[in-house]
């Protein structure tokens, strides 16, 4: 911190700072003021002028009159689907992405493209991390077709899918980043099932050089232990050909200094298999199909949603490490509307994995708690299809999720708005029990002024954010009175306090932890009150309304 400067940050809200004020000599006591005046205590944190500065963001959610290429330097956040960010050495977070955009505006522009912001709120687009389709990848494909005994082929190179990039700092100077590449087809004709999958690898000494990614190659692909027996209609959902998809790759250096990726999507679930520190890949003598013994190599199965259902709603995970647990987030069901994410924890990489509800979820089960779902406040369209998440912190101890969030159908008359995706980043507290909470509103730099009792009485909107497949959960109205009674909503009848040192309103046995964040839905936007809570397979979302 600099003495005497007023150091602009996002949106132009101010930091604390320490002015250049000249002493003033304190005035000696007299007779008739025996007591010493006494100096004030200096500030420490944001201030309520600080708040009273922020400005908010005042880009649109609606973006489809900047969503061409042409437009590109004014995305913002805007074009963002599967975003994985990494704070780079020169403190910027560097955000990459599957290939997708409103009305494909990215095609023909290379691939895994990137951003990058200081704030988390205003970011600048720098464009593609890899200009073609890798040289291994056709090659590699028809070397696995071969032995395989089917045909060699050269499909079109412009009907490949790169999907679901992960990007991790390995050290200083080295970044990885794996890859999902999807090949187009069938294995023998339209009536056997889809082509395989790759994950590859790029590796990059400063991700500030958008242009230093180098490809090292082929890492993993489908795997399947099912033998040679392919010929499974493509619509055949669950008895599916693989076990394991090659797509959604996350990674993570463990605690004991060991590398491992873990990856899956729908299919049987997730595997995890540890890699070599030095290549970043694995170490795998035998082919892609076969037993499911002989296959035991592509990994061990740490994620299922349900055992003998090939074809489930669960898709990219990502894992990270906080205080002795490995959490790992993933999404569910279809990612156009019903789109949401849970999360579950284990104390080692390669599970098991529990759930808030206890449940031993790497033998199979739903996965709780919840950590997004589609919802709605006031004033606002809502937003769906909100998951495939990354998550990351600052390294000061501030962690935040960040994933796409889709408008519905119909928005302005547009029957393709569930097309638009906005890139949200969220802040995340985390509960007494280690358990993540994703904040209702999207992160915008809002100073951290604490948050007094007397700014909690009044109404607020309430959203519990139970399962409901492809429902929007919609806010209701609920008031908080002076008398420390709730008067009126879905806890109407209970009492509530408020631990200020911990930022903790409790409602009856619930525990909602609070955080300043912007209102989205106002208009202007503002900076507002918001909470986030768990109860029993439940989480509960709110703002303070004003």
């Amino acid at each position: 911190m600099i003495a005497g400067a007023l150091i602009m940050g996002a949106c132009g809200e101010k930091s604390p700072y320490i002015p250049d004020e000249p002493i003033v000599p304190v005035t000696p006591p007299t007779p008739d003021d025996p007591t010493p005046p006494q100096e004030e205590p200096p500030t420490e944190g944001p201030t309520n002028a600080d708040l009273e500065a922020w400005s908010a963001p005042t880009y649109a959610d609606y973006y489809r009159n900047i969503a061409s290429w042409d437009q590109r330097h004014n995305w913002n956040l805007a074009n963002v689907h599967d975003p994985s960010v990494v704070k780079g050495p020169d403190g910027y977070y560097y955000m990459y992405q599957t290939d997708a955009s409103f009305g494909n505006a990215h095609d023909g522009h290379g691939h895994f493209h990137c951003r990058r912001s200081k704030d988390l709120v205003r970011w600048e687009y720098l464009g593609a991390t890899m200009p073609s389709l890798p040289d291994w990848v056709i090659p590699k494909l028809n070397e696995i077709r071969k032995e395989m005994g089917v045909p060699e082929k050269n499909p079109n190179i412009n009907e490949f899918g790169y999907w679901a990039p992960v990007v991790r700092k390995v050290k200083d100077g080295l970044y990885r980043m794996y890859y999902s590449i999807v090949c187009p087809g069938y294995i023998d004709g339209e009536n056997t099932w889809g082509e395989r999958a790759f994950i590859g690898l790029m590796e990059n000494s400063d991700p500030a050089n958008n242009d230093g990614w180098v490809d090292k190659g082929y890492v993993i692909t489908n795997a399947s232990d099912k033998g040679l027996n392919f010929k499974v209609k493509p619509n055949d959902w669950g008895n599916c050909y693989y076990r394991y998809n090659a797509i959604d790759p996350t990674y993570i250096i463990n605690q004991e200094g060991e590398h491992w990726l873990i990856y899956g999507s729908w299919h049987s679930g997730f595997a995890a298999l540890q890699v070599d520190p030095e290549t970043g890949k694995p170490s795998i003598d035998t082919k892609p199909w076969g037993t499911l013994a002989e296959i035991a190599q592509y990994g061990t199965r740490i994620y299922t949603r349900e055992n003998n259902n090939r074809w489930q709603g669960s898709e990219g995970p990502e894992i990270i490490y906080r205080d002795g647990y490995y959490y790992l987030f993933m999404a569910y069901d279809g990612l156009d509307v019903p789109y949401n994410t849970r999360v579950v924890r284990s104390t080692n990489v390669d599970g098991p994995y529990i759930g808030q509800d206890g449940r031993n979820v790497s033998n199979g089960g739903d996965a709780y708690p919840i950590v997004t779902h589609p919802y709605k406040f006031k004033g606002h369209t809502g937003w769906v299809g909100i998951s495939h998440c990354g998550v990351f912190d600052d390294g000061e101890g501030n962690w935040y999720f960040t994933s796409q969030g889709r408008l519905p159908a119909n928005v302005n008359g547009d029957q393709y708005s569930n097309a638009i995706m906005m890139g949200h980043v969220r802040a995340i507290r985390w509960t007494k029990d280690g358990w993540p909470l994703v904040m209702p509103e999207r992160y915008a730099a809002v100073p951290k002024v604490p948050i007094s009792e007397e700014e909690l009485i009044g109404q607020w909107e309430h959203i519990d954010l139970s399962y409901s497949y492809a429902k929007m959960k919609e806010s209701t109205m609920m008031t908080l009175e002076a008398d420390h009674t709730v008067s009126n909503g879905a806890m109407k009848g209970k009492t509530w306090s408020y631990d200020a040192n911990e930022s903790v309103l409790t409602i009856g046995d619930i525990d909602l932890y609070l955080a300043r964040e912007c209102d989205w839905e106002a208009s202007p936007r503002t900076h507002t009150i918001v909470y986030a809570g768990l109860g029993n397979r439940t989480t509960y979302w709110g703002k303070k309304a004003k």
